[in-house]
């Protein structure tokens, strides 16, 4: 018997407001939803086409920035509501400015999906994540799995001499959905989640935290050896301004002076010539993106 297959495309659209990375969702519901439909085979020329249009659509939006995040495939990965068939979701990450923002959707701070994820004001934010995940390893059975499990906790948390990675963001959201720490673990077997069990941390329907997640983890992946930062920047910027855009997405905070010296070798961004007087002290230079450092570099970032 064939099984029936569906394919939908989803869109993380990611921008930074007020020093926090938000994301766009779907007005109405129990659960955050990402903007999704169904691609449409005789409309849709491309996939990007069908992403583009379901924005449009759903949100009113056309970013100029959009690439390919990833393909979600899991066999019944659909459990909300439960379904026979198996979804195939292209899912899709855009860039916006916030002033760009007017649209049909609603903005959501990414950290509410992900409170262990900011580590600027509360350094212990993922303290209670690893509570969790050690009662996990510890009802484990057999030792060869209390090994596995700490080695992946050690990895994830940073317990290990490299410290703790931001990118790894999808990791250890999954390391968490095993160790049944979300609603989403206890959704997907039928089941209410027990209270106490479950972290801090807003639910998503479907599988829309995973893919939020790997969204996220992209993004700052990306911040390593590609200027995308500048696609949520105003044409000018302080590099004050710039460097909080850049502390909200990777949810740390930069030491000011490496990060201007690494910018300044970088040669990302020329100066204005123009200050900015309203800085709450004294006027800061406006700077601007340079275009041409992509051409001159294979790789150019703003974290080390």
């Amino acid at each position: 018997m064939t099984e029936p297959i569906s394919v939908e495309l989803s869109a993380v659209v990611l921008t930074v407001v007020d020093d926090e990375p938000r994301v766009l969702v779907l007005p109405g519901g129990t659960s955050a939803r990402l903007p999704s439909d169904e691609l449409r085979g005789t409309r849709d020329q491309t996939l990007e086409f069908g992403a583009r249009r379901l924005l449009r659509r759903q949100v009113g939006l056309e970013p100029a920035w959009l690439e390919q995040l990833y393909t979600f495939g899991d066999r019944r990965r659909n459990f909300w509501p439960r379904s026979p068939d198996r979804t195939i979701t292209v899912a899709y990450l855009a860039l916006i400015r916030h002033d760009l923002c007017s649209t049909g959707g609603q903005w959501r701070d990414c950290y509410e999906f992900f409170p262990w994820e900011d580590q600027r004001s509360e350094p212990d934010s993922a303290a209670p994540l690893g509570a969790g995940l050690k009662k996990w390893r510890n009802r484990a059975r057999a030792d060869a799995t209390r090994r596995e499990r700490s080695e992946r906790i050690e990895r994830c948390l940073g317990l290990d001499q490299a410290g703790w990675t931001p990118d790894l963001v999808l990791e250890r959201y999954e390391l968490v959905y095993e160790a049944a720490l979300v609603a989403e673990s206890w959704h997907d077997r039928g089941a209410a989640a027990p209270g106490g069990r479950i972290l801090k941390g807003a639910c998503m329907a479907l599988d829309h935290r995973r893919i939020l997640a790997t969204a996220l983890g992209r993004m700052r992946g990306k911040l390593r050896y590609r200027p995308v930062v500048f696609e949520l920047m105003p044409p000018e910027f302080t590099l004050f301004e710039l460097q909080r855009v850049i502390e909200a997405i990777s949810g740390r905070v930069l030491h000011k002076q490496n990060f201007r010296r690494l910018v300044a070798n970088q040669r990302l961004v020329e100066a204005t010539g123009v200050r900015k007087s309203h800085t709450g002290g004294r006027p800061a230079r406006l700077y601007r993106f340079r275009p041409e450092a992509l051409a001159e570099r294979r790789a150019a970032g703003v974290l080390s």
